[in-house]
């Protein structure tokens, strides 16, 4: 249960005279829906020490809100408009908006109304599996590759390119200037930045981190993309596929293990990675779960759309980047491709670390890695070096989730409120062309 003692109280109550005393007006705490998709509520910066203790009340709903803001009531445990939980800001996290002066950001937890864990808040489902790793004695470090559209007017490409030059980024300097600095002076570590493949695409990576704060940083860097691109006339898509004409914004989780200070990825992928390739199906259900996500998984295109795994090979799901004399062994990690802004940040580092986990508990031994690029090969061929393609529609995707170690992480009312999600979705796609059906998502995440 959420307590309150003196002592922070009193600090939630220095915390407010502090922002206000630079200007702050209010806090807006967000949280991640199960479509991907922020959601937030503001408080005043005076009422930041009353809803630092007993939070805002907030619909149980959101739960089963889809991606187009449809609620379901298909989910029998949350199949009435009656009820709320409270959502509590996390103090230890509050950040100052540097695009927003008159803001700060803090990520939110969902609790029960007599304030104890609430199980469809997928914050702590992460914070559960953090800490089922370290009843294994591990601990998880996680960072993002984030892929973005930039346009501007009537979705029109805001750089023309070349990919990965520097001329492509000068129409679009200042945007870069206030996302570097404000991403700096929001307290998110970045290790890059540059022009991507695909028209008007970009790319920004953010440090590794423990996973509950790798998940904070995400929703803290959308919102402090959005805010820059807003102040310059700029629109972002984060979404999976903007367009079937378009490249594909993956969001790609890097993770590795480690056990007593030892990267455990150092000496190979070992069991760690066999464990995401086993359950990778299940996996990419909760990482890439949307219908813009299953357009943009295709072969060719770096996305990851069939099973297996290699080294830095980036037509692989699941890419192993060895550590090196020059990098240290500490660097060495698996970064899974089929991933997108369309999963809630902290479901799909569940998913992820579960599978894994799950590996080395039971001593997995990956197969030989694949170098090549299976797209091009005969379906023979594939099945030769047991292959198979990750699933196409929702309902394979349902049926890799359902029953396996990813769902058992989620917890059963997470998986029955998410898998309703997924039902409404599809439903309201009925009959619809599949270019309507990404359009309706261009913006949404």
């Amino acid at each position: 249960m959420t307590s309150s003692t003196p002592e922070s109280a009193h600090a939630a109550q220095q915390l407010a005279d502090d922002l206000a005393a630079r200007g702050v007006a209010g806090v807006t705490i967000h949280w991640a829906d199960n479509n991907g998709i922020p959601r937030s509520r503001t408080v005043p910066v005076a009422e930041l020490p009353r809803v630092a203790e007993i939070g805002v009340g907030i619909t149980t709903l959101f739960a089963v809100f889809d991606s187009h803001d449809a609620i379901t009531y298909a989910h029998e445990p949350l199949s009435t408009p009656s009820g709320d939980v409270r959502l509590v800001p996390v103090l230890e996290a509050l950040t100052p908006l540097a695009g927003q002066p008159a803001l700060a950001w803090v990520p939110g937890r969902q609790v029960a109304a007599d304030g104890s864990p609430w199980p469809y808040d997928q914050r702590g489902v992460l914070e559960r599996q953090v800490a089922a790793l370290a009843e294994q004695g591990l601990s998880a470090l996680v960072g993002y590759e984030m892929e973005f559209t930039v346009t501007a007017g009537d979705f029109e490409p805001a750089h023309p390119g070349p990919a990965y030059s520097p001329h492509a980024l000068v129409p679009v300097d200042a945007f870069v200037a206030d996302v570097l600095r404000d991403c700096a002076a929001n307290g998110v570590p970045l290790g890059q930045l540059h022009a991507e493949y695909g028209p008007a695409q970009m790319e920004l990576s953010i440090a590794a981190a423990d996973p509950v704060t790798a998940a904070d940083r995400q929703l803290l860097v959308r919102q402090t993309l959005r805010a820059a691109a807003h102040h310059h006339g700029l629109q972002l898509s984060f979404a999976p596929l903007p367009a079937l004409t378009m490249a594909g914004n993956g969001w790609h989780i890097h993770s590795s293990v480690w056990r007593d200070g030892v990267n455990l990825l150092a000496d190979g992928p070992g069991p760690y990675v066999a464990g995401i390739l086993r359950d990778l199906a299940a996996v990419a259900a909760v990482t890439a779960p949307s219908l813009g996500s299953l357009e943009r998984l295709r072969p060719g295109y770096f996305a990851g759309a069939f099973a297996f795994w290699g080294v830095e090979n980036r037509e692989a799901p699941l890419r192993y980047i060895p550590g090196t004399s020059l990098l240290g062994a500490g660097h060495a990690n698996v970064e899974l491709k089929t991933s997108d802004a369309s999963a809630n940040p902290y479901l799909a580092l569940t998913a992820v670390l579960a599978a894994g986990a799950a590996g080395i508990a039971d001593g997995l031994e990956l197969p030989p890695p694949v170098q090549a690029d299976p797209g091009t090969w005969s379906d023979d061929e594939r099945a030769e070096h047991g292959i198979v393609a990750l699933p196409v529609n929702q309902g394979e995707q349902e049926a890799a989730l359902r029953d396996s170690r990813v769902a058992e992480a989620l917890g059963p009312e997470v998986l029955g409120a998410f898998l309703a999600v997924r039902h409404s979705d599809a439903m309201a796609a009925t009959g619809m062309e599949i270019d309507d059906v990404l359009a309706g998502l261009r913006f949404r995440y």
